[in-house]
């Protein structure tokens, strides 16, 4: 019956003088979120915000965002994560969409938040910039280096505005009101392609990210140690993985999030991990394949390092092994889905590594099926599950909750094997399997094999249309740097480790692949030129 702010408020107390958060080399502590955090949550709350209303946050991994999320979760507020590279459009779409009736932004979003503010519900907005919690001088060289060296601020024009610092000033001086949040309030609005691929804010309430972490708790709790864990903290923190499994999960314990801005930075990011005796990091496959094709990476010292916990999209077992023989320790996979807060299965340091994601989590309910058929054990299907971690469907979409569910099992999409043991593998995507003269094609399979070969770096499979096969397969790949490989060579190393259905028919060297905000390959932007 816990809510997420008496789990934080909580550690407040506990771990006071704990240091929460790190970023840009200035370390704030559990106690100064709990002194910010409250000012913050007064000024909201005497701008007219009420227990229930919504409030986008609209910035990346800075000190900020943590601050910014406390604060709203005690002032009874419900958070719309949005990702702050989103163009006037989608940002647009989502503030209408959600209601919020207020904004938290990063100056480099301002001018987007401009364009979209007139068709909006928002009425009260604080704008921040990227040095503002930094102790001076070095708040205000990151500020002049982010508006005038990189030119990361267009002009805007915003009226009525305040500033973060001028906001914490107004909290400070008025009464914080608790807000009563219960289990069953709604925590986030937490936006996601879903099922369909149409985006749409999934329900989440106190109770359904308490679960999960409880959930979590329960499979890496003997692991955890209270007030000493450092925590590498690369991807945003607006994504429901990170939110959940890196900042709430270490707040509950006392943990110290290492907030990585730009993870894109390879270089920078090696030489903020030497300064640090981390002993967890989160990450995605291509995360971590950019890191281990760093020089500098193998030379760090990995002495504290307990676990590296893969999710957000396949990982692929040549990244897991180099991991293991680079650092010495595992790679846990783990899967989720937004839908339920988000995490369903996973594995523990001393399960199997076998590129399976574990078993689900305790109180987590899964049926393999297809249409609404449970299949027999070992056979591929569309995974379907229930738990108190799955949402309440999605805002204001009736018929998308429908569709979603069928008699109180969420249907994920993706496509998975129930193994021995009880363990999970996912496939993959439903909706991204090919079909090869009828034969089922699954691209994650497909992409393994092309990033197993020493000269490609990463690579995305999709389906194309074909005369006499109905699909076919086509792989986009890069290269690495200063690595050579011909399409007919690549093909020559798929044959001899695919079925002949399943053998790429096009092959297309990139410089790039589009890519999600946590670095997921997105398939659906791909097209044979």
């Amino acid at each position: 019956d816990a809510s997420l702010v008496s789990l934080i408020e909580s550690s407040f107390a506990r771990f006071a003088a704990r240091p929460a958060f790190h970023n840009f080399g200035t370390t704030i502590t559990y106690a100064d979120l709990d002194r910010l955090s409250r000012h913050l949550a007064a000024h909201l709350q005497s701008a007219g915000l009420g227990k229930g209303d919504r409030i986008a946050l609209v910035m990346p991994n800075l000190l900020q965002y943590p601050l910014a999320l406390f604060a709203a979760l005690r002032a009874g507020l419900t958070v719309v994560n949005t990702n702050p590279s989103y163009t006037a459009r989608e940002l647009g779409d989502q503030l209408r969409d959600s209601g919020a009736r207020a904004v938290i932004a990063l100056e480099t979003s301002a001018h987007v938040l401009a364009e979209v503010l007139h068709d909006t519900s928002v009425e009260h907005v604080v704008i921040t910039t990227a040095g503002e919690l930094l102790p001076f001088p070095k708040g205000a060289v990151i500020n002049f280096v982010t508006r005038h060296v990189k030119h990361l601020v267009p002009r805007y024009r915003l009226p009525r505005t305040v500033s973060l610092r001028r906001a914490l000033a107004d909290g400070a001086q008025r009464r914080f009101q608790a807000a009563h949040v219960t289990a069953d309030d709604i925590a986030f609005l937490q936006y996601t392609g879903g099922t369909t691929g149409t985006p749409k804010g999934a329900v989440l309430s106190h109770r359904n990210v308490v679960a999960n972490l409880d959930q979590l708790n329960a499979v890496w709790g003997g692991l955890i140690e209270p007030g000493v864990e450092i925590v590498i903290t690369p991807l945003p923190l607006y994504h429901v993985f990170c939110l959940t499994c890196n900042c709430l999960l270490f707040a509950q314990h006392g943990g110290l999030n290492v907030l990585i801005t730009d993870p894109r930075d390879i270089p920078a990011f090696v030489r903020e991990l030497a300064r640090w005796r981390f002993s967890i990091i989160t990450g995605v496959n291509t995360l971590y394949a950019a890191l281990l094709a760093h020089p500098g990476f193998a030379g760090l010292s990995f002495s504290s390092l307990k676990i590296a916990v893969a999710g957000g999209m396949s990982l692929h077992p040549a990244v897991a092994r180099k991991w293991r023989a680079v650092t010495g320790r595992p790679m846990i996979e783990g899967y989720g889905l937004t839908e339920a807060s988000p995490v369903v299965a996973c594995n523990t340091p001393d399960g199997a590594q076998d590129g399976s994601v574990g078993p689900p989590l305790p109180g987590t309910e899964i049926s393999i099926r297809e249409g609404d058929v449970e299949v027999a054990r070992g056979e591929p299907g569309e995974l379907w599950i229930r738990g108190p971690q799955v949402m309440h469907g999605y805002w204001n979409r009736p018929d998308d909750t429908r569709n979603a569910f069928t008699d109180g099992w969420l249907r994920t999409g993706d496509v998975a094997v129930l193994e021995a043991g009880g363990r999970l593998r996912i496939v993959d995507r439903k909706k991204d399997m090919i079909i090869v003269s009828g034969f089922k094609v699954f691209p994650n399979e497909v992409e393994a094999v092309v990033e197993s070969h020493p000269a490609v770096a990463e690579s995305g499979c999709i389906a194309v249309p074909d005369d006499r096969s109905g699909q076919a397969v086509a792989v986009f790949v890069v290269p690495r740097p200063g690595h050579r490989v011909s399409i007919e060579e690549l093909r020559q190393y798929c044959r001899e480790r695919l079925a002949p259905y399943k053998v790429p028919k096009h092959i297309e060297f990139r410089d790039t692949l589009p890519k999600s905000n946590v670095g997921k390959v997105l398939r659906r932007k791909l097209s044979v030129e």
